[in-house]
């Protein structure tokens, strides 16, 4: 999914001081005109679709910058902050299917049931939770039959793209009915500001859920028929199921033939079982014909500390082969309890492809000492490729180099020669490597002689380091220490323009902030 992210300002406080400002000019109901607002970005039809995007995103990503930088909300470390992150740890650490080795705040208690009202985490998922609601809230609002009338825009797509709004406030709404039961609640309907809303009952929210994925149903697209990553029909008959499955908890009565009914829909809808179950997990389970809807994420698209990112790094540890995984390094994290491991007759998953446990080193008796394993990778089916780390660095040189080449001269020897670095990549040791990119960067660029020689001052420093660190951290962490003003407007004032229009440099945001 290709998302183009947008913030959006109401301009309130502006609009206030404008008025009282120019009141001279006798137009107190001026539009701020300074201002990125709702009456400005909903003007063009062509913005409906991005801001779609966002309410998607917002499932995924943590902010307005990947990986980390313009967070949505605040109050906890950005990369534990994400949607996905807090919903996977709030559902599955207080189970015995999980449990996570790391003693960050008031996260172990998750696995202890031992939390209390001040547990970042889980205000956390809350804050999510209500964020999501409220950007949903905000693009139906804006989307009403009136106010698209007002702006003489007639679009059928939008009817669509407003149903998938109110499937994902539904969903939003669900979460918020399964972990905190009785709410607070606001829709559309709630006028812009501060106030404090009133709680809405479970039984009441129950009916709330299910009226609305009800009622968008005929403005959703067909199942499967929808762009990938976009909810449909059967996303909304699969929540609705998910609601009555639990509907004795909810509301106090089963609504058991109703799950029935609804499942049934989904399953004639046209979706197969995956052959080989582990395909479920891997980085190009787009192609899968058993998964509904999805909450896409890409290596660099959608960058983010939570997420695949959070899924995939977190279990590899102990000694596990990070690049097994199609990732640079494990986080040693999540790990699976000797309870859930003693569920399996067949450990080996001779038997049961879904008991994938890494045995080697570890002790099934002592307590999170097993882990998960080839479950959420970052490879595809039948070909080792990494989408993240690795494809980032083989992308950022070749493009580097044709950019380069497009934009400055150099020469086709240049490219093709940069080309073959993967070629090289494991005859090198760790220091060679490293002074080999470089090297290579300083030919490209010509960079004067105090910029080569504060590289080659970082190098230095960097062959005295550990070996554990990765490569790509030094040469990032050289490029990024390059005075850019001084070096690169010394060779041509519009190269600096150039390399940071295409965010090269930005790529050490995700070696920082780890």
């Amino acid at each position: 999914m290709k998302a183009k992210y947008i913030t959006i300002v109401k301009g309130i406080s502006l609009g206030i001081a404008l008025s009282i400002l120019s009141s001279c000019m006798g137009d107190l109901d001026r539009i701020p005109f300074i201002e990125v607002t709702s009456a400005t970005v909903f003007k063009d039809p062509a913005n409906y679709k991005p801001l779609l995007a966002k309410l998607y995103a917002g499932l995924a990503v943590s902010g307005q910058q990947g990986p980390a930088g313009k967070p949505d909300i605040s109050g906890i470390d950005e990369g534990f902050s994400t949607y996905l992150r807090q919903y996977f740890k709030a559902q599955e650490l207080p189970t015995d299917e999980a449990v996570i080795g790391w003693n960050d705040g008031s996260l172990p208690s998750y696995h202890t049931m031992t939390w209390t009202s001040g547990n970042e985490f889980i205000t956390a998922m809350y804050n999510r939770i209500y964020y999501q609601i409220g950007i949903c809230n905000e693009y139906i609002r804006e989307t009403s039959d009136e106010k698209l009338a007002s702006r003489g825009i007639t679009s059928p797509e939008i009817k669509m793209y407003r149903a998938e709004a109110r499937f994902l406030r539904a969903l939003s709404y669900y979460h918020a009915l399964d972990m905190f039961g009785s709410v607070p609640f606001v829709t559309e309907k709630d006028a812009v500001g501060s106030f404090l809303p009133k709680q809405i009952s479970k039984a009441d929210l129950f009916t709330y859920i299910e009226s609305e994925l009800k009622a968008i149903e005929v403005d959703m697209a067909e199942p499967r028929k929808n762009e990938y990553a976009r909810a449909d029909k059967a996303a909304a008959w699969t929540l609705l199921t998910k609601l009555y499955l639990n509907a004795e908890v909810y509301i106090g009565a089963g609504k058991y033939t109703e799950a029935i009914t609804s499942a049934k829909k989904v399953i004639g809808a046209g979706y197969v079982l995956e052959a080989k179950y582990q395909n479920l997990f891997l980085a190009d389970n787009n192609k899968s014909a058993e998964i509904i809807f999805p909450i896409a994420f890409d290596g660099t698209k959608t960058k983010t500390w939570g997420g695949m990112t959070f899924m995939v790094h977190a279990p590899v540890g102990g000694k596990m082969n990070p690049a097994e995984f199609g990732i640079n390094g494990g986080w040693g994290g999540l790990r699976t309890t000797q309870q859930f491991v003693d569920h399996f007759d067949d450990k080996s998953g001779k038997t049961d492809s879904r008991a994938m446990f890494f045995t080697d080193g570890q002790n099934k008796d002592v307590v999170r000492e097993w882990r998960i394993i080839d479950k959420y990778q970052n490879e595809h089916n039948g070909q080792f490729k990494t989408i993240e780390d690795q494809q980032l660095w083989e992308d950022f040189w070749s493009n580097l180099a044709i950019d380069l080449y497009d934009n400055f001269g150099l020469t086709k020897a240049h490219i093709d020669y940069v080309k073959d670095i993967d070629k090289n990549m494991n005859s090198m040791s760790t220091s060679g490597l490293t002074n080999y990119y470089i090297t290579e960067f300083m030919t490209f660029a010509k960079l004067n002689a105090a910029s080569i020689k504060l590289v080659e001052d970082k190098l230095q420093w960097a062959d005295l380091s550990t070996d554990d660190i990765p490569t790509s951290d030094w040469l990032f962490e050289a490029i990024a220490d390059i005075k850019f003003t001084d070096a690169l407007s010394a060779i041509n004032p519009e190269f600096k323009v150039w390399f940071d229009r295409n965010h090269y440099v930005k790529l050490t945001d995700k070696y920082n902030e780890n």
